[in-house]
């Protein structure tokens, strides 16, 4: 610290000491006072400093938030979209690809012949239509009995097949 010269009357402001003059009566009480005055001041200071600290990062956050909400949101409407547009193209397309085959004649007379079943005038066409499927033999039903008469004949057998 600089030297500051003695008031009148030998007063020196408090903190302050000349240069070369060691006052012995200016220490705290204790050690454990001192340091705890020191820590006081620490807290108080870093205290406030993370307070403001808190406040400008809540700031941010807060002016932050909606913005990346908004591109979220909107990066997802763009991938929703851009399945949209390949699904639309697929069909167009599979349409343009049938519109393609519809514009030959022989697709068209292909078709006329599976579907509707149609000939040229100059041709015979026959249609086979299957008779009715040879009947199959009915298997046997055995003949249903009540449970308690089959169990009875099961203790019967049961009873003759066991010599005593």
């Amino acid at each position: 610290m600089p030297a500051v010269p003695p008031q009148p009357g030998g007063i020196q402001p408090e903190g302050t000491r000349s240069e070369g003059t060691r006052s012995e009566g200016t220490r705290p009480a204790s050690v454990a006072q001192a340091a705890a005055l020191a820590a006081a001041a620490r807290s108080t200071r870093l205290t406030g400093r993370a307070a403001l600290l808190a406040v400008v990062i809540c700031a941010i956050a807060l002016s932050l938030a909606y913005p990346v909400r908004e591109y979220i949101a909107q990066r997802q409407q763009i991938d929703q979209l851009l399945a949209q547009r390949a699904t639309t193209s697929a069909q167009v397309k599979a349409l343009q690809d049938q519109a393609a085959a519809l514009g030959q004649a022989s697709y068209i007379e292909q078709r006329a012949r599976e579907q509707l079943h149609m000939c040229f005038s100059d041709e015979k066409c026959y249609q086979v239509i299957a008779g009715p499927a040879p009947a199959a033999p009915a298997p046997a039903k055995p003949t249903a009995s009540p449970w308690y008469s089959r169990l009875w004949q099961s203790v019967q057998r049961a009873d003759q097949a066991s010599p005593r």
